[in-house]
């Protein structure tokens, strides 16, 4: 599901992916408020879509309506378990997980007859089940750097099909590399213009991660290496210093790193949609235009046996 922290695209300003699920926000909301207030439970099964082909699943286990839980699936979640996944997911959602739904990778469970104290705290942190998938990979490799450790392996994750993102970490750096197709040779030009805005980001921020952007051709750090190489393909990469992956830093830098890829296609359609706008509209001008200088046609005339002249309209 498309979320937006801001309705619109005025002023120059860009539309934010918020990063957590909104839909299993409101229906867990629901069904506590409910519980809450005494009402008879009732039975859910909602199958939501979010980004990056993840599904989340919230279903009575066994048809037990004071039982909610929430499962989740992502393609691409054995490549976050090589990386922690696991262990943080325990970490954030402790006593609350379940025995993992068949057919998914991960499941938390609400009991209405239990309902915790605070439990607005846990309806948002299940809310941000994909983010929390994804801050394994981050949190590993921002730990590297702190440590000034070198030499790991570069973190390979396939967060969509024909899609990778790379990361790796240095003393003094994390370097995080996407990977991304361009359906039509129109997004590639668009993709330039934005990411090269984020590059000029940096002269009003010093404090902002240098990007760079290759296309047809991996950066030099993928030299090598089976990254893919063609026409619709391009790589925007980030260079993430210190100040952006310190403690006191790191929570807002995987919330905004790791929904770069949707803001990336989605403000590229965006962009595609304001265009064919603003062509329908000057189209419609011009027809306007062309309607009022069209001549009127001259009316036919005809006389008279007596050679008086009449129009005929």
């Amino acid at each position: 599901m498309l979320k937006k922290e801001v309705d619109e695209r005025k002023g120059g300003k860009m539309i934010l992916l918020e990063i957590n699920n909104r839909i299993v926000e409101e229906a867990l909301t629901v069904k506590i408020k409910n519980a809450i207030e005494g009402n008879k439970p009732d039975s859910i099964n909602v199958t939501v879509a979010d980004f990056d082909g993840v599904v989340f699943h919230i279903s009575n286990p066994e048809g037990d309506k004071t039982k909610v839980r929430v499962s989740i699936v992502l393609k691409f979640y054995k490549d976050l378990q090589e990386h922690g996944a696991d262990s943080l997911l325990r970490r954030e959602y402790g006593d609350f997980i379940t025995s993992t739904e068949e057919g998914y990778n991960f499941s938390v469970l609400i009991d209405l007859e239990k309902i915790p104290e605070g439990w607005e705290t846990l309806v948002k942190k299940i809310g941000l089940l994909k983010r929390n998938c994804f801050a394994s990979v981050f949190e590993k490799y921002f730990e590297f750097q702190e440590k000034g450790e070198e030499g790991h392996k570069r973190a390979v994750i396939h967060y969509r099909d024909e899609e990778t993102m790379y990361v790796e970490a240095r003393s003094d750096r994390v370097t995080v590399i996407f990977s991304t197709v361009f359906r039509d040779e129109d997004d590639v030009v668009i993709g330039k213009v934005f990411t090269q805005e984020l590059k000029e980001g940096r002269r009003a921020s010093h404090t902002a991660p240098q990007v760079l952007f290759s296309h047809r051709e991996p950066p030099m750090e993928l030299q090598n290496t089976d990254a893919k190489v063609g026409d619709n393909i391009g790589y925007i990469t980030f260079v993430l210093f210190p100040r952006h992956t310190n403690k006191q830093a790191r929570e807002n830098t995987i919330n905004l790193i790791h929904m770069f890829r949707d803001y990336l296609h989605y403000h590229i359609k965006c962009s595609k949609v304001y265009i064919h706008s603003r062509m329908r509209a000057k189209t419609s001008e011009f027809l306007k235009v062309l309607n009022r200088a069209r001549p009127e046609p001259k009316a036919a005339h005809k006389k008279t046996m007596q050679g008086k002249t009449f129009r005929l309209d």
